[in-house]
């Protein structure tokens, strides 16, 4: 259904620094890489989403929607844990500490994050186990 999401960034080199350990983390490639813009996904599918991050195309300065978000599917709560981690020391910013979301279904798990111009991520899980 989803082709691919864009966020906009205003520092093209930061936005950079901060998502490439995040997809490495999550084992996806840098598939596409300009001045203006880059992308992560699965390189040898080109049906899978993929994830970018740009300059606007009209010029004018990237702005943050309220109410905009983009969740990442993830595998396992630990992993979880670690992309929470790694956003932060890279220059993101907490919005909902690593945690189970019973309010979401017994087994939701997740983290939000928003990177360095604002936008806000997911890092979701919905069938966490509990330990």
């Amino acid at each position: 259904m989803i082709g691919y999401t864009m966020v906009g960034t205003t520092d093209l080199g930061r936005a950079l620094r901060f998502y490439d350990p995040l997809f490495d983390e999550m084992g996806l490639n840098q598939c596409w890489r300009d001045s203006q813009s880059a992308s992560w996904g699965v390189e040898a599918d080109e049906s899978a989403p993929r994830f970018f991050t740009g300059y606007p195309f009209d010029g004018a300065r990237a702005t943050v929607g309220n109410g905009t978000m983009t969740a990442f599917l993830v595998d396992s709560a630990v992993k979880i844990d670690r992309l929470h981690d790694i956003a932060l020391r890279n220059g993101g910013f907490d919005e909902g500490l690593p945690g189970f979301r019973p309010q979401y279904g017994d087994g939701f798990y997740g983290a939000y994050v928003r990177d360095p111009d604002g936008n806000k991520l997911a890092f979701v899980c919905y069938r966490a186990e509990r330990t």
